[in-house]
């Protein structure tokens, strides 16, 4: 190679340098307005993450709001509160929370020291939990439905034996533990546990511990009490689909879904909207029961309470005295044929 052709590449090797040096920052300028915010308040606000990448759902959460479950008939056509309505309903809300003495020969329930002290329709404006139907509306019984919801009625008036209880009153289940998980009037909590294989849903009702999957593992055969739940990730969201429900289980517990059976398929839906809100959607479907599937939408915001035992066999005497009350009754009416 001549001196003159190795002199004309060291020129050119040279020129390549400065070009590049110059067009690096014009390049880290360009990129620089696509970049995400990087503020204090947007750091603070941003869910976070565990080290793996995905969405960080741990922690205590409430789920108590002042939302009905159901649209009221006052808000038909309503799916969005106005300034005026959340001042009303909030103002109702905390006027209920008073602590007032009982009616005179009433013996009263618990004290407001037990329950949730919420007055808020936290993290929604939505005039119902139930977002499809779009009325807000639970969707008509099935012939089949309707039947069980008599049957239901009926049961309520008897209590030959504990097994004609709800699991509620038997200490096996928490009214509001879910699947799915459902506001109460009091031990609203939730935490969430996360490993690379599995979640797990602390519930304080009951503590009613809830272990799921997320591994790919496919759904057991055993119907449970709160059904055989498998979870999986759709980008940021948790997404826990639920099967196998005992026929006197969940739905002999919860309120919203008396009647359901081991056809009832619950499909859970949990997203960290940000770092003190978590967005908690459910459709049920149990073509026993209902017409067509229906689904909720709340949120459940960061608690910094803990979770505590819930002892319900400790001091409870309602069974026995349910159980007692059927027996007298069942005496008097023995006396009474006697005569």
């Amino acid at each position: 190679m001549s001196r003159r052709l190795l002199a004309l590449l060291n020129v050119v090797s040279v020129i390549i340098a400065l070009v590049a040096v110059a067009i690096v920052p014009v390049a880290a300028q360009t990129a620089a307005p696509t970049d995400k915010p990087t503020t204090a308040a947007a750091r603070k606000n941003a869910p976070p993450r565990l080290p793996a990448g995905r969405p960080d759902l741990q922690g205590t959460w409430n789920f108590a709001t002042i939302t009905p479950f159901e649209r009221p008939n006052e808000l038909a056509g309503k799916q969005a509160l106005t300034d005026e309505d959340l001042a009303k309903a909030e103002a109702a809300a905390a006027d209920r929370l008073i602590d007032r003495a009982p009616r005179a020969g009433d013996t009263g329930s618990y004290n407001r020291f037990w329950v949730d002290q919420t007055a808020s329709a936290f993290g929604t404006r939505q005039t119902s939990q139930i977002v499809d139907p779009p009325d807000g509306k639970l969707p008509a019984f099935t012939p089949a439905g309707e039947k069980k919801q008599a049957a239901l009625t009926e049961a309520r008036k008897r209590s030959a034996g504990p097994e004609d209880r709800s699991p509620g009153d038997r200490c096996i289940l928490g009214f509001n533990a879910g699947p799915p998980i459902v506001p109460g009037p009091y031990n609203n909590l939730v935490q969430v546990f996360q490993s690379a294989g599995q979640v797990v849903l602390l519930n304080e009702m009951n503590h009613n511990a809830r272990v799921v999957p997320t591994d790919g593992r496919p759904h057991g055969k055993i119907p449970q009490w709160s059904g055989d739940s498998r979870g999986r990730w759709e980008g940021d969201t948790l997404v826990i689909d639920t099967i196998n429900f005992r026929d006197d289980g969940i739905g002999a517990l919860n309120q919203r879904l008396q009647g359901t059976d081991r056809n009832l398929h619950l499909v859970e839906r949990f997203t960290r909207v940000d770092a003190d809100t978590l967005l908690y959607e459910f459709t049920v479907d149990d073509p026993t029961v209902w017409t067509r599937p229906w689904s909720v939408s709340t949120s459940m915001r960061k608690s910094a309470d803990r979770i505590f035992e819930f002892a319900c066999h400790e001091g409870n005497y309602a069974m026995p005295h349910i159980l007692s009350g059927t027996r007298a009754e069942e005496a008097k009416a023995r006396t009474k044929s006697s005569r």
